[in-house]
């Protein structure tokens, strides 16, 4: 309809009123009442949000990398072993996914916890006589991961305090410390094959400590603990642990070394072990986890377990098909896929560690298992860097070869090889990276010759 004019008459004087005035009078009123609304609105994060924090992320992010564009790109970084294609999982894991899918069972809803059929067979995988398993020992995940969120959540208030190793991977902090949780990092020792220097560990005790976060085998170290030093750490000679979460990536152990469930030693501390496919079985994308409950004394009793499934009950978690395919995966993967695993990791390993055992100025720790090996800089003789991230970001720029700096994992001075590459290119990284050190590398004598000049 068109606007129209029309004429009033009050007290004799003519008034003229303009439809399409008045309701451009109207839009500027509602127009101003709803900046001024606006202007009335603080939105902010949460303090959660704002709190959390990906260490790795953090460092990675803020790094120059720019590639030498002469040499084409090794990333020693990725955590993922499927990167290059090279470690692809058994057949047997495939065939697994695939009569999951085809039986069409599994795309619905599952208790938050996982399949019933599926914790037990988790359980019946892992349990032995010193630590027998139940269904009801098991919860599934989507990932290690949760695994690890959910056991540091049941266990933890704000204001509480967990041990962590040092160098440890970056996960535990980022979570506990977006919970309110303080993170207290105790020593790991490098010329002890990263041993827990267990005198420092107990100096970081108190009564607020409700958690101790034990690695093994070990990211980004690469290390696996004998016997006696879990022994040692559960008997409390000399340190007296609280609550004990131990968390465990993958049991990958090379050969000469065995790998011993510390649930299989505690007598009496209580256990919460996290653990899921994805380094043994090679499959991180399918996201499917665990929580071990180890508590032969009923000290977690029934309200750690009813928190942990209510817990899991805020987020459905585990993949359906994965928790369908999960009985196959463990029982029917042959052994010769991890032996072929292993052995292709240890051999990496070995050539990754002779090749920088003899370049001045680094000190590689040779690992017993995992797919990680720890380098130490030393930065004394490397005057031009401040520490590992400036190192480390300039070796991408002259050899494109990115490793990641262990200030990532609260370390510094170091710097972590992930050796689940292609042989050729492990060597061919080896050679770039001694290039960078021969380029770079100063005697005392030298630094001392150039500032006299």
């Amino acid at each position: 309809m068109e606007n129209q004019s029309y004429e009033v008459k009050i007290n004799g004087s003519g008034i003229h009123e303009n439809n399409a005035l008045i309701g451009a009078v109207k839009g500027i009123v509602c127009l101003a009442k709803q900046k001024s609304c606006r202007q009335r609105w603080n939105i902010r994060p949460s303090e959660m949000s704002i709190n959390t924090l990906n260490p790795i992320r953090a460092i990675v992010d803020g790094m120059k990398l720019t590639p030498n564009p002469e040499k084409p790109m090794i990333a020693l970084s990725i955590g993922d072993p499927t990167v290059f294609g090279n470690l692809p999982t058994d057949d047997k894991v495939l065939q697994a996914m695939k009569d999951a899918i085809d039986s069409n069972k599994y795309n619905g809803y599952a208790p938050s916890v996982g399949y019933q059929k599926s914790r037990e067979v988790v359980a019946n995988f892992y349990s032995c006589p010193e630590a027998p398993l139940e269904a009801e020992d098991v919860l599934l995940t989507s990932g290690c991961s949760q695994a690890i969120d959910l056991a540091i959540t049941v266990l933890c208030n704000p204001g509480d305090n967990i041990l962590v190793p040092c160098p440890g991977f970056s996960l535990y902090k980022t979570l506990a410390v977006s919970l309110g949780i303080q993170v207290k990092l105790y020593t790991l020792l490098p010329e002890k094959s990263w041993e827990i220097d267990l005198q420092h560990m107990e100096s970081l005790i108190d009564d607020r400590t409700t958690c101790l976060i034990v690695n093994n085998p070990s990211n980004p170290c690469g290390s696996v603990y004998s016997k006696e030093h879990l022994q040692n750490i559960l008997s409390g000679e000399p340190c007296s642990p609280p609550l004990l979460c131990v968390l465990y990536l993958h049991d990958q152990v090379f050969p000469g070394c065995t790998y011993q469930s510390m649930a299989s030693l505690s007598s009496d501390v209580p256990i919460l072990a996290c653990g899921g496919l994805a380094k043994r079985w090679l499959v991180p994308g399918w996201r499917l986890g665990w929580i071990l409950i180890h508590d032969k004394n009923q000290i977690f009793g029934k309200e750690i377990r009813q928190g942990l499934v209510k817990l899991s009950q805020r987020i459905l978690g585990a993949c359906t098909i994965v928790q369908g395919a999960i009985e196959s995966i463990l029982n029917d993967t042959p052994q010769e896929f991890y032996h072929r695993t292993i052995s292709f990791l240890e051999s990496n390993s070995e050539i990754c560690f002779s090749e920088l055992s003899t370049v001045p100025g680094l000190t590689p720790v040779m690992p017993s298992g995992a797919m990680y090996l720890m380098v130490g800089i030393e930065m004394e003789h490397f005057p031009e860097f401040q520490n590992d991230v400036q190192f480390t970001e300039r070796l991408v720029t002259e050899q494109s070869v990115f490793c990641l700096p262990a200030t990532a994992f609260e370390y510094p001075n170091y710097f972590r090889i992930v050796v689940t590459v292609p042989e050729e290119m492990m060597v061919e990284a080896c050679t770039r990276i001694r290039e960078f050190c021969q380029r770079h590398y100063r005697t005392c004598s030298q630094d001392s010759n150039e500032l006299d000049q």
